[in-house]
């Protein structure tokens, strides 16, 4: 059985800040815990704008407390977040996240993290090297 807190998480190596500011995620379930998937509580900041391609990864994300939006840049659709919203990028989608007030995320994706990820320019995470093989 794997147990672990929020409190503790964020005060080890396993809470990542972005670089740009943007957000910071404590990764409480890695790959290295083979359970197939990896879970998330993020912070996404007020006041910003993250661009987001998961092009390697499939994500579910619900909103546990405040408010922003999602917009899909294939199509320019924007969707409103609040506490209890659940979306789901189930066609890798590339979009923009909002935050307008601090936002507190549940994430899971699969594959799993490794757990130092952080977007790249085109707001991808790498592929772990060892999922493909």
């Amino acid at each position: 059985m794997i147990v672990r807190t929020l409190a503790e998480c964020e005060n080890s190596e396993r809470k990542v800040v972005s670089e740009t500011g943007t957000w910071d995620s404590v990764r409480m379930l890695l790959k290295d815990d083979k359970m197939g998937f990896s879970f998330h509580i993020t912070t996404i900041y007020a006041g910003t704008q993250t661009h987001i391609h998961y092009r390697n990864h499939l994500e579910s994300v619900f909103c546990i407390s405040g408010e922003g939006e999602i917009e899909t840049l294939a199509d320019g659709k924007v969707y409103p977040i609040a506490p209890g919203t659940l979306y789901v990028l189930d066609q890798h989608d590339e979009h923009l996240l909002r935050g307008f007030s601090e936002m507190k995320m549940a994430c899971v994706f699969n594959p799993p993290l490794s757990g130092r990820e952080v977007h790249d320019e085109h707001g991808v995470y790498p592929l772990d090297a060892e999922a493909v093989a």
